[in-house]
Formats: structure tokens, C-alpha cells, sequence
């Protein structure tokens, strides 16, 4: 095994503790007051986010003080870094004020701005799918492979929610309703890992920040599957803030090409 090979595999079992953090966190403080808080952008924050948060930095901190971190509710650290951690700690917080159970904790590790591990955990479902580049993406510690439809038409097209798009945007989402079977909606970051699973075919969404999908690169790729953003470009840390997600090459490049026809005109 290769030097980056190794210290790949050595962060990744490191990421697997901080995913354990935080899962442990959100069930022993389910019950905890949530004490909710509207920010600027009209997204919710809870004090366990920051919690969560926190203790992630605080691990990752002590243990390689030189890796940056990027993270939805504190001040990033050295984001220019050769390798950078990127947290959100409870993806879909609505769902989690709501109690609804799709919310869960996002980590990522990129390697010269290239995400390279990748955790969903959804704890409520006990569901954890793990991407590391040049491997086959697990969940729960099994194989995770993509299933594509025969047709795009026959394709089951998720997206977080279309409040999340600007007006200028809901073109292509309505031309992609049009182009598939079905929609699901509300899923957050359980949507791509159903897609790895091959229960969903394709995922877009737009409105996102880095630490929104920055997991669902290694996820994805590892999955068998092609994650860009609008324009087909791959997922680095620059990227967002509209992602498109596929079981397979063809029928992501027909769906990019079909929000590109829809845009009146997109913003590049």
C-alpha cells in the first residue's frame, strides 16, 4: 500500500470515531431542549449543532492540529490546508426539530481540495454509509452499488427541497420532474445514500454549501455512480452550490443536458 494509501486509510478509521461522536451525542441528547435558533439565511441551529460540533473540532484538533476544518457553525480553520476535515453535524435540522428521522451527521476529508472520505449517518434509521476514494463504499459494513433504471423515465429523481432553488432555478427542476417516474422530497443526505444503495437513481439539489455534500463524492464514486455539479464539473471544496447526482453516466449526462436547455439563462 502506497504512503497516501496508508494515511487515507488511517484517517478513515479516525473518521469513523468522529461519526461515532457525534451519533452518540444526538441519542444520549435526543431528549435534551433544543433550543432552537433562526440564523441569518433562514436555517435553523440547534445548541446540539453546536455541540456536535465542537467536539468534532476538539478531536480532530488534538490529533492533527495542522489539518484544516470547515464547518457549518464556527469560524473555518486553514481551509487552504493539504488536508481538510468538513463537518456538519446534523444535516437536516429541520427534520430534527421536527422529528422526523432523515437527519443525520455529515464528515468529510479532502486531500488537496479533493474529498476523499466520505460518512453519512443517519443514527435514528442506524444507517452509515463510508466512502473512501479507491474503495468500494460500505454500508454498515457491506457493499453499497448503484442500481440505474432502464430509462431515465423510469428513474426515481430525489431533491431536498425546491424552496432551496432561486426562481431561476425551478426550470430545471420541473424539467427533471417532467423526464422521470417519481420524486421524493425531504430526504437531505439520506436521498444520496439511498442513491449509493441503488433504492434512488438520481439526486439534485441546489441552495447547498460545501459542507451540505462535500461526503458524497467518495460516496457516490465508491457506489459505482457520478456526482457533478450543474455544469459537469467533479465535486472539489470550490464547488456549489447545485449538485446532480446518477447511477449512471448516461443518464446524468441526459439530465445535465436537460438543465442546461431548461436554464433562462444559468449563472456559470
Amino acid at each position: 500500500m502506497s504512503p497516501l494509501k496508508t494515511r487515507i486509510a488511517s484517517y478513515a478509521t479516525f473518521a469513523a470515531e468522529l461519526a461515532g461522536c457525534a451519533r452518540h451525542l444526538l441519542v444520549e441528547f435526543e431528549q435534551a431542549p433544543l433550543n432552537v435558533e433562526l440564523k441569518k439565511d433562514r436555517s435553523f441551529v440547534t445548541a446540539m449543532d453546536a455541540r456536535i460540533e465542537a467536539n468534532l473540532r476538539k478531536m480532530i484538533s488534538a490529533k492533527w492540529p495542522e489539518h484544516g476544518i470547515i464547518g457549518e457553525e464556527e469560524n473555518w480553520h486553514a481551509p487552504d490546508a493539504e488536508w481538510v476535515w468538513v463537518l456538519d453535524p446534523i444535516d437536516g435540522t429541520a427534520a430534527f426539530i421536527a422529528g422526523l428521522p432523515v437527519y443525520g451527521t455529515l464528515i468529510a476529508l479532502a486531500y488537496r481540495n479533493v474529498p476523499v472520505i466520505g460518512i453519512i449517518d443517519i443514527p435514528k434509521l442506524d444507517l452509515r454509509w463510508t466512502g473512501i476514494a479507491g474503495k468500494r463504499t460500505t454500508l454498515n459494513g457491506n457493499a453499497s452499488i448503484v442500481q440505474a433504471p432502464s430509462s431515465l423515465s423510469s428513474a426515481i429523481l430525489s431533491t431536498s427541497n425546491p424552496d432551496f432553488y432561486e426562481q431561476s432555478e425551478l426550470s430545471s427542476l420541473e424539467a427533471m420532474r417532467r423526464a422521470t417516474a417519481w420524486r421524493i422530497y425531504g430526504g437531505a443526505a439520506l436521498s444520496y445514500g439511498r442513491l449509493a444503495e441503488g433504492r434512488i437513481h438520481l439526486s439534485m439539489d441546489s441552495g447547498l454549501q460545501i459542507y451540505d455534500f462535500a461526503p458524497f463524492r467518495p460516496i457516490i464514486e465508491g457506489a459505482g455512480g457520478i456526482i457533478t455539479d450543474w455544469n459537469g464539473a467533479p465535486i472539489t471544496l470550490a464547488s456549489g452550490p447545485r449538485i446532480l447526482a446518477a447511477a449512471c453516466t448516461d443518464q446524468h449526462q441526459t439530465a445535465l443536458s436537460l438543465i442546461t436547455e431548461s436554464q433562462t439563462p444559468l449563472t456559470r
